[in-house]
């Protein structure tokens, strides 16, 4: 009698784990890794988005603000991708942030999301808690669509741009960047704007670099120009986009 209700008892957890299969599944990897299956119920922008009710901020990417360009389209891109699917969240050092959003990369049938608006150009690469064991193949991928001149990645063709200014250097201790120009001919940078990986951004006022020589803005009143922020430049590691008058990119930098 024992062996029998054992044997019961073996088909009755067979009988359930068959009938709930994909739950202990999902939840066996819930346990094992740090991760978690939502259903996405709507996109509010291109790196943020609703899932099981709560506030989902994707991890390694940054999208344009509203009113910026290519934010339409970012967000499209993420509703495209995205809405009304099951997705699966990897979360990474700090799981939420100081506006209690959880932070996580996005898989969908095994691709991560994040990583495709970077390819498409509709995200610089943005890591400030630092480098995690993504950040190669997130560079690697804005690398691929600055190579493919798609969206954010495409590329100035003005003759300053192409020919004339280089990074002459970014010093984060006195948080200070330098331009320089290397032509005879002197550069018009009015409305020319550099930013971070983030939110920051600077926006040169009607100047004009001349022919050999140097610009440099800080956060302080030590430099050419004054960037009105407590701190820029990130000692965990940053990306520097330096665009023309036209949002194109003139260069950019990551360290």
């Amino acid at each position: 009698k024992k062996k029998k209700d054992l044997l019961i008892l073996i088909l009755l957890i067979i009988a359930l784990f068959a009938i709930n299969y994909n739950f202990l599944d999902n939840s066996i990897k819930n346990f094992l890794s740090d991760s978690e299956i939502v259903e996405i119920e709507r996109i509010v922008d291109g790196d943020t988005l609703i899932a099981n009710g709560n506030s989902i901020r994707l991890l390694g990417i940054n999208t344009p603000e509203k009113g910026e360009i290519y934010y339409d389209q970012a967000k499209q891109y993420l509703e495209k991708l995205a809405l009304n699917k099951t997705a699966r969240l990897e979360f990474g050092k700090d799981k939420k942030d100081r506006y209690n959003r959880t932070l996580a990369y996005i898989y969908i049938n095994g691709q991560n999301i994040n990583l495709e608006l970077v390819k498409k150009g509709y995200a610089n690469i943005y890591f400030p808690s630092g480098k995690d064991n993504h950040y190669n193949e997130f560079l690697n991928s804005w690398i691929e669509c600055i190579d493919t001149n798609l969206n954010l990645c495409e590329k100035s063709t003005n003759v300053c741009a192409t020919n004339c200014i280089q990074l002459k250097g970014i010093e984060i201790q006195h948080q200070r960047i330098y331009f320089y120009n290397r032509c005879e001919r002197s550069c018009e940078m009015t409305s020319w704007s550099i930013k971070d990986e983030g939110r920051k951004k600077f926006i040169f006022p009607n100047y004009s670099i001349p022919a050999y020589s140097n610009v440099s803005i800080s956060v302080n009143n030590g430099s050419d120009f004054y960037w009105d922020e407590p701190y820029v430049w990130t000692s965990t590691g940053d990306s520097m986009f330096l665009r023309d008058n036209e949002n194109k990119l003139v260069l950019w930098k990551n360290y």
